[in-house]
């Protein structure tokens, strides 16, 4: 999926949601538990009352690795159900890697070739050998963190460089060329939303993945305001907030209008925008 196709669901969609399948067997409603697999009965569920709001699904890897086997198990199958069944539907894996040369071309065979993500996150901090491998393979995508939207990203990613730009201006602009804008996205967090101007100017035509709406409180329209392009070209995610809004049997239903509520504000931006 290219940078057009992308841009072509969020018109067909009239939205620009990710939901994070961020899944925890300890906060999934109990008569789950009686299943084989757990996360992926609770995943399919929210897949499926879902689909037809979003235009990608971010599993964050962290809540499949630390269940071992049976983790990495719900993780195949999420990922394999929404292939088959939401082929249009963009599937990220928020695995955060990036590691020197030939440990990378490791994480991006298990992501890309096994696993068959569209995208994946990385961390650029050891450069651009270690992003490298993850660009060679055709119609897949990196998300590089730039921005993020937790507490401890004032230690470093604030911090002055020596041509006088912060830490976050400095990894996009220096990484912006080692792809292009069909292979090569940032992840600028929505509490940080009025500084995705700043973003939008190094990058003008690059796709955002903005997580932090919902639980986190980042603002929908600021995020627009801050980080569109003329084509849109933000991605924005929310978890929590609509997988985990209801505990009880009709957890998906409400996961469901949860994310119809937020769909219907992304087409009203994307209409006062003039971009759909």
């Amino acid at each position: 999926m290219n940078c057009t196709q992308l841009f072509l669901n969020i018109k067909n969609k009239k939205s620009f949601l990710c939901i994070g399948l961020d899944t925890d067997v300890q906060k999934i409603p109990a008569f789950l538990l009686k299943y084989k697999n757990p996360a992926f009965e609770f995943n399919k569920l929210i897949i499926d009352a879902t689909a037809r709001y979003v235009i990608a699904y971010k599993p964050n890897i962290a809540f499949y690795e630390s269940n071992g086997i049976n983790g990495w198990k719900s993780l195949e199958l999420t990922v394999s159900y929404i292939k088959k069944h939401y082929p249009d539907v963009f599937l990220i894996a928020d695995a955060k890697r990036g590691d020197i040369g030939n440990s990378s071309k490791m994480y991006a065979e298990a992501f890309f070739n096994n696993l068959k993500f569209d995208a994946i996150t990385v961390s650029s901090y050891m450069g651009k050998d270690s992003v490298l491998p993850f660009l060679k393979y055709k119609d897949k995508w990196i998300a590089i963190l730039a921005l993020t939207s937790n507490q401890g990203a004032e230690d470093f990613q604030f911090l002055k460089t020596g041509q006088n730009e912060r830490v976050f201006e400095t990894i996009i602009r220096k990484s912006k060329d080692w792809g292009n804008i069909n292979n090569i996205m940032y992840v600028v967090g929505a509490t940080k939303a009025s500084l995705l101007a700043i973003v939008r100017a190094i990058i003008p035509d690059h796709f955002i993945l903005v997580p932090g709406i919902g639980a986190q409180g980042g603002n929908l329209k600021e995020v627009v305001k801050y980080g569109r392009n003329k084509n849109l070209g933000l991605i924005v995610s929310s978890s929590r907030s609509i997988i985990y809004a209801d505990n009880t049997k009709l957890f998906a239903e409400t996961a469901g209008l949860k994310a119809k509520k937020l769909q219907n504000e992304m087409n009203t931006l994307l209409k006062d925008n003039s971009i759909v």
